[in-house]
């Protein structure tokens, strides 16, 4: 299926735009997701920025307790993926 013709996910997409400010961003995620939810999607993000520090998996399942296979599917969508991680992350590190 592709998701970019689901009404939700383009519903989703634009919501994610709307938001201006990081407290608009936190109040949107606690209302979507779970907490388990939310902390899934950080430790992605988290994995795909060591990942991209070129940081080997142990290393990585030391510091985020991800497992290989999260980490090995993270490390495909890095590389092989849509994008998304390297257009955000650039973009995040620069404000850190």
């Amino acid at each position: 299926m592709d998701l970019h013709h689901v009404e939700g996910y383009r519903l989703l997409v634009k919501a994610l735009l709307a938001l201006e400010n990081e407290k608009e961003c936190e109040a949107l995620l606690e209302d979507l997701m779970t907490r388990k939810e939310i902390m899934d999607i950080a430790q992605r993000l988290v994995v795909a920025k060591l990942l991209s520090e070129q940081t080997v998996y142990n290393k990585i399942v030391e510091q985020t307790g991800a497992s290989t296979a999260t980490i090995s599917r993270i490390n495909r969508c890095y590389h092989y993926g849509a994008g998304g991680y390297q257009t955000v992350l650039p973009r995040i590190e620069d404000e850190e």
